[in-house]
């Protein structure tokens, strides 16, 4: 496979993945929900920014920027989000999952299972 079927396949699987436009995407980051979920590097909540919600705001960015533009690290980025995405669908709980933690965390990377 070519390095450009590559970047094909990868955009394609991200835009998939990635639900939410970038203003939506936008405002859900700047919500109490938004902030609590994920996992801290520093371990904890409240340690600094969670890695989805970082994520989120590399997602924003991607997807405001034309294709053309993009990096191999943009690249590798896209496919880190594609692959948390197929993981975190795999293990969607029973039930009403409109005001969870697992919908959160996914919001956190452009990905809202209730669209």
């Amino acid at each position: 496979m070519s390095r450009s079927d590559d970047g094909r396949d990868t955009y394609r699987e991200f835009t998939e993945a990635v639900n939410m436009k970038p203003g939506e995407l936008s405002t859900w980051l700047e919500t109490d929900e938004s902030k609590q979920v994920g996992w801290h590097k520093g371990g904890r909540v409240g340690g600094g920014e969670s890695v989805g919600h970082e994520s989120g705001r590399k997602i924003i960015n991607l997807l405001r920027r034309k294709r053309g533009d993009l990096s191999e690290g943009d690249y590798k980025h896209m496919r880190k989000v594609v692959g948390y995405v197929r993981r975190h669908m795999a293990q969607r709980p029973s039930g009403d999952v409109r005001d969870t933690k697992w919908r959160w965390s996914l919001m956190n990377w452009g990905h809202d299972p209730l669209k």
